[in-house]
């Protein structure tokens, strides 16, 4: 049987097809002439009649009449009519026959022609909705209406299918009718549904398109009508340019030009509706707001320094020495900064208020962060912009708030930072702190760097012990000792009494107050190292004379010492005063607080027992090892005391009960105090005692040694032996209460009991 080569097309049985001649020569058209039937057999690839050969067919195609074969010079065609399909048992292909032997393959089932009255009902809707878009749909609708047959249906869909030719061939290969229908209806809805979210897509764009090319239009007027506004306007300048001129004029780097500008662009793009207008705003003008370069140094006056201080602060020379040091080099290199300062010291000492006078020196502006409480590292580092009311840190809004690259920022507080969950902020402020580092500071919320090399850096703290070690090892310590009687009776006189006079509203030609009322207060009703509490005393003192004067309309009051217990109440400072006669196994060492210094009495009493050691007073750890220490040492030394100590019980009492305390430094005195217990020889009671004791005897050094002085003064002790190392320490203790003390340094415990037990 002639093969009539096809190629792309769906053949299927009982449909009436137009083939082409595209691959059969002149003789084999002239034999088809004369033939009734031929096998019409699909092509693997499309290619040329001289090149084909077997392999260049499927071998299973479809039997069809030859009903008229047509040539002219538009139009070349063979319609034939298929029947059944047959399967092809041999080629013989020569270049002017083409002849198959073939067997009939029919297919495995039926299919009712109801079922198929169904597909052929959905295969029209289908491609009546797949070429809606096409011009000429209109026209094809009646001819779709018209189809009775599912083949012929699929026959004529088989060119808008989207199928390889393989695919078209396995449509003709399905030996189920049933799965032939189904399969060729899955494709032709799928194809459908394809074509419906392409066009969805295409209407999409296109509407996409259609707005952004509006809304260009629209900017692009808006911009010429802004710059005429602008011209005719200059003080009504829209956000978009205003940030624009802040940036150029700003002097950013170019990377962090780069960034602001994107997040501008950005800000153009959102319009106020947008809801990212608002954090896009807030960004460029805490960018803009910045000082992105720094003025060029600037002599310092090391003589108008020195005045600065000396007026603002009274006493502290060593500290007011070091700052100046500090400042000398910093003249001497011509350089913006130098060493990071970190002021220790009691409350009320000046810490902060020396930062704000180091800034007027310089002249240069002052800017205070608080870190007490500070948990979260995002406080120093800032919080990204991805997160909802992101917000720089501290140290960057402060260096926006400044106005300055190279402002004075005080740390304040930086010995109460804590860890959480949310990170740990005293690692954030390692890159703060550290010159080798911090002029590449990068904050979270800008997402650039910025240089705080030339910011002049002091932290305040009230003690060093919950400062991480790596963050203390980049300051320098400077201790800021507490102020002696004297001191504070002289610092109110210049400072407290005329600021609270101010806060009230009283001149001081309005009150008449001599020195011992001054006097009494600072005696009588502060207790701390610094003058904090001082000046509440005296603001409350003449809140009571503002209203005094309101109701009486006296034009000058006069305040003596007995009206203090009225009007400031009963007296806040409850100092312990040394004994006035020596007690048995009593004596008076001496402790650092964070308020200042105090005396500590050491009380111990044996009773009837078989050995025991009883502790009271709410003792830490590190005391009541200085117990067993100092037990151990008395023992040693009196051995001849041993034997009745097992028949007797200690007890070891150290008040205030209430108050806990811990720390070495009592370790001589609680040997000092046992040593009396078990002789029998008492301690002069004007005598105290501060030092760290070894199970060798050996007297070790301490900390806290001026507010101890200071504390024993106060209490009316005359001498006071100190641990031999810290003799370099007197240097730091005010000369009036080195003059009123006899000290005493020593080394071993032999010595103590030289100076304290009289035998």
């Amino acid at each position: 049987m002639l093969i009539i080569p096809i190629y792309n097309t769906i053949i299927l049985p009982n449909v009436a097809y137009n083939l082409s001649f595209d691959f059969l020569s002149k003789d084999e058209i002239r034999s088809l002439e004369e033939e009734d039937y031929a096998i019409v057999l699909p092509l693997k690839q499309k290619t040329t009649r001289e090149k084909l050969t077997k392999d260049s067919f499927y071998d299973l195609g479809v039997i069809a009449r030859i009903e008229n074969i047509k040539s002219t010079t538009e139009h070349h065609y063979i319609s034939v009519t298929t029947e059944e399909r047959a399967k092809v048992l041999e080629f013989m292909i020569t270049p002017s026959r083409m002849e198959a032997t073939i067997q009939p393959r029919p297919y495995e089932d039926n299919v009712i022609l109801a079922e198929e009255q169904v597909l052929l009902k959905e295969m029209k809707h289908h491609f009546t909705q797949m070429i809606q878009s096409y011009p000429w749909a209109a026209y094809a609708k009646p001819y779709i209406d018209q189809w009775d047959s599912l083949d012929h249906a699929i026959s004529l869909v088989s060119p808008y299918l989207e199928l390889t030719p393989a695919q078209k061939f396995e449509l003709t290969a399905i030996d189920s009718i049933e799965e032939k229908n189904e399969r060729i209806i899955d494709i032709v809805r799928r194809q459908r549904e394809t074509q419906e979210i392409q066009t969805d897509v295409k209407e999409q764009y296109e509407r996409q398109q259609k707005e952004a090319y509006r809304e260009m239009a629209l900017r692009n007027q808006i911009e010429l009508l802004q710059k005429e506004l602008d011209r005719l306007h200059p003080d009504a300048v829209s956000d978009d340019k205003k940030f624009s001129d802040k940036i150029e004029a700003s002097g950013m780097p170019a990377a962090v030009k780069e960034e602001v500008n994107r997040a501008l662009q950005k800000f153009k793009q959102e319009g106020k509706n947008g809801h990212e207008y608002g954090s896009l705003y807030e960004y460029l003008d805490f960018m803009t707001s910045l000082k992105w370069s720094s003025k060029k140094y600037k002599k310092i006056n090391i003589t108008k320094a020195r005045e600065i201080l000396n007026r603002e602060h009274y006493g502290l020379t060593k500290v007011k020495d070091r700052i100046l040091q500090q400042l000398a080099v910093m003249a001497l290199n011509k350089k913006q900064t130098g060493s990071i300062l970190l002021l220790v010291g009691p409350p009320g000492t000046g810490k902060t208020s020396m930062g704000k006078s180091i800034a007027e020196a310089l002249g240069r502006e002052y800017v205070r962060i608080s870190l007490g409480g500070v948990s979260d590292e995002s406080e120093i580092r800032g919080h990204r912009r991805t997160y909802v009311g992101a917000m720089p840190g501290r140290i960057m809004d402060g260096m926006k708030r400044s106005g300055s690259m190279n402002p004075v920022m005080v740390l304040d507080e930086i010995d109460k930072l804590t860890n959480s969950y949310n990170g740990d902020p005293a690692s954030a402020l390692l890159e703060v702190l550290d010159p080798e580092q911090n002029n590449t500071f990068r904050d979270h919320y800008m997402n650039v760097p910025y240089d705080l090399s030339k910011v002049f850096f002091v932290c305040t703290a009230n003690s060093t012990d919950t400062i991480p070690r790596p963050l203390l090892d980049r300051m320098e310590v400077i201790t800021l000792t507490g102020y002696t009687p004297l001191e504070k009776v002289e610092i109110a006189k210049k400072y407290l009494i005329p600021n609270a006079l101010k806060e009230v509203g009283i001149k001081e030609d309005d009150i008449i107050m001599n020195d011992g009322v001054v006097e009494r207060i600072v005696q009588d009703y502060t207790r701390e190292a610094g003058v904090r509490g001082l000046k509440k005393q005296f603001t409350k003192l003449f809140r009571s004379v503002a209203l005094q004067k309101v109701e009486t309309q006296i034009k000058q009051v006069t305040i003596e010492e007995q009206q203090l217990s009225s009007i400031l109440g009963r007296k806040v400072a409850s100092h312990e005063k040394s004994l006035d006669t020596p007690v048995t196994g009593v004596v008076t060492g001496l402790a650092w607080t964070a308020v200042g210094g105090e005396i500590l009495m050491i009380e111990t009493a044996k009773t009837p027992g078989n050995g025991q050691v009883k502790i009271t007073g709410q003792l830490g750890d590190v005391m009541k090892e200085s117990v067993s220490i100092a037990l151990s040492a008395v023992k040693t030394r009196f051995p001849e005391n041993v034997e009745s100590l097992k028949k007797e019980d200690i007890h070891i009492h150290v008040p205030a009960g209430a108050v806990p305390k811990d720390g070495p430094s009592a370790g001589i005195t609680l040997f000092t105090a046992l040593a009396s217990l078990v002789t029998g020889v008492t301690v002069d009671s004007k005598l105290g005692m501060t030092g760290e004791l070894s199970l060798r005897g050996a007297v070790l050094p301490i900390g806290g040694l001026p507010e101890k002085l200071m504390a024993a003064e106060r209490a009316g002790i005359t001498k006071v032996l100190i641990p031999q190392e810290n003799e370099l320490d007197l240097e730091e203790v005010p000369q009036e209460i080195k003059d009123k003390l006899t000290i005493i340094p020593v080394s071993d415990v032999t010595e103590v009991m030289k100076h304290a037990l009289t035998m």
